[in-house]
């Protein structure tokens, strides 16, 4: 693996969302779930042998947590006395599967499904000294319910040493935590759990769990009202934004521009000149302040700096792309930068050298607070000047004009509803995979408009 690959891993530790993405991610690569589920339950298994126990009781809970329990009793089973408490109902996929093998080793497996049943094993609390903690994994959320509220009583009131896995079950007293991949936040010992390297360094289908969904109760504008700024000499490009930017999940999509194109989907703010000149500041300021995200550069040409650096003074949250990346650097509150190289150069006055290990670190130095860039090349970099990541889909067709704006509009949207690190890295991702998706059945033919029909599936197709 490349030294410019391995040297991006997150820094520990990283957040539950963050970790389901990297699983989604690694299985996406090759490594099931059922694999790393095995490597998780095999290393707690080793990991409580240190401790030589004489007797292990071993609790699961209905989920994953549960499953990398039933690993584990599996591989316990060899070495020393163990018994399992394992809470009763519905389970599923590789859980259920290692319940089945389990059922398969001879060792005395409990199924608990209320107060009652857990208190009539007490006996296996007060007689266990090494007690597994496989009962609430990194889904947990809300109050205990029974029969969990009193497997974790019991423990509580047990002489045992307690190792829990992954993330301690809230009110278990743990005397360690082997945390699986990465630290939840709390781990006093991490294993590595087969995920290669990749599922954290570049994005895939996993980083599209980060997207916040919509809520059930959601009017129009709560999916994010989008301004963009743009057109002039170049008249199609903020339409191609701006429709991106719906495609992604924007409710209301708002166009200013010099050229009035029939677009039903838009609205269009209409701006006298050619170009965007001073007479627009007031319009364009106050639009800009109403919009939870602005897209500036889209066709804009070289003309309108002095007023772009104005409106996007007072964006909250802005995607600056195109002819709006040129110094001085327009900084709203939140930024996104989306330039290719030459872009970079002119943006941030540093040359690029077209190696992914020298860039990664320029990009990554060069990025301004508060801020994302999303350097745009064979492969892409991302970066907020702590983390950096990869991503790699898309395809040659896409060299064609008019897809650095659709990608502008993608990144907007998502800043809606993301901070802007997490937006610009599924952005990228989503846009190359459209492009996939339409150079498959379209080919060399492809134009811009066309990745259009593949965006929302992408982002939020099942």
């Amino acid at each position: 693996m490349p030294s410019w690959i391995t040297a991006q891993a997150e820094e520990e530790p990283i957040d539950i969302l963050r970790m389901q993405a990297i699983e989604k991610n690694a299985e996406a690569l090759g490594v099931s779930t059922r694999q790393m589920m095995e490597s998780a339950g095999r290393a707690l298994a080793e990991t409580a042998l240190r401790k030589s126990p004489k007797n292990v009781l071993i609790l699961c809970g209905r989920g994953n947590n549960g499953g990398d329990g039933f690993v584990a009793a599996r591989h316990l089973a060899r070495h020393t006395d163990c018994s399992c408490i394992s809470v009763s109902g519905e389970r599923k996929g590789d859980s259920m599967a290692n319940l089945r093998a389990l059922r398969a080793c001879g060792i005395p497996l409990h199924e608990v499904s209320c107060r009652e049943d857990v208190y009539a094993l007490s006996h296996l609390f007060r007689s266990a000294d090494l007690i597994l903690d496989c009962l609430l994994g990194t889904g947990a959320g809300g109050s205990l319910r029974e029969p969990i509220a009193s497997c974790v009583a019991l423990a509580d009131d047990s002489p045992a040493y307690i190792l829990s896995a992954d993330l301690p079950t809230p009110g278990i007293p743990a005397d360690a935590i082997l945390a699986f991949h990465k630290s939840k936040g709390v781990a006093t010992a991490i294993t590595d759990i087969g995920i290669p390297i990749e599922a954290e360094c570049f994005t895939g289908p996993g980083d599209l769990l980060t997207i916040p969904k919509k809520a059930e109760n959601a009017h129009k504008g709560h999916g994010g009202r989008v301004l963009v700024v743009g057109g002039g000499p170049y008249q199609g490009a903020p339409y191609l934004a701006g429709l991106a930017a719906l495609r992604a999940g924007a409710d209301i999509v708002f166009v200013a521009s010099p050229n009035a194109l029939d677009c039903p989907d838009l609205i269009h703010i209409p701006l006298s000149g050619r170009i965007i000149g001073e007479e627009e500041s007031g319009q364009l300021i106050r639009a800009a302040r109403e919009a939870d995200v602005v897209v500036i550069g889209p066709g804009l040409g070289a003309d309108s700096h002095d007023l772009i650096l104005r409106v996007a003074e007072a964006s909250r949250r802005a995607v600056i792309d195109a002819d709006a990346l040129r110094l001085p650097l327009p900084k709203a509150g939140e930024t996104i930068y989306t330039p290719h190289s030459r872009e970079f150069a002119r943006a941030f006055d540093e040359e690029l050298s077209g190696d992914p290990e020298k860039d990664a670190t320029v990009v990554r130095d060069a990025c301004p607070e508060s801020a994302s860039i999303l350097l745009k090349g064979e492969t892409d970099i991302i970066s907020d000047g702590r983390r950096v990541r990869f991503n790699r889909t898309g395809v040659p067709a896409m060299t064609v004009g008019g897809t650095g704006d659709i990608l502008a509009g993608v990144a907007a949207a998502l800043l809606c509803r993301m901070p802007a690190f997490e937006a610009a890295a599924v952005a990228a991702y989503a846009t190359g995979r459209a492009g996939e998706e339409a150079a498959q059945s379209i080919g060399d033919g492809l134009i811009a408009s066309d990745l259009l029909l593949f965006i929302a599936q992408i982002l939020y197709g099942d």
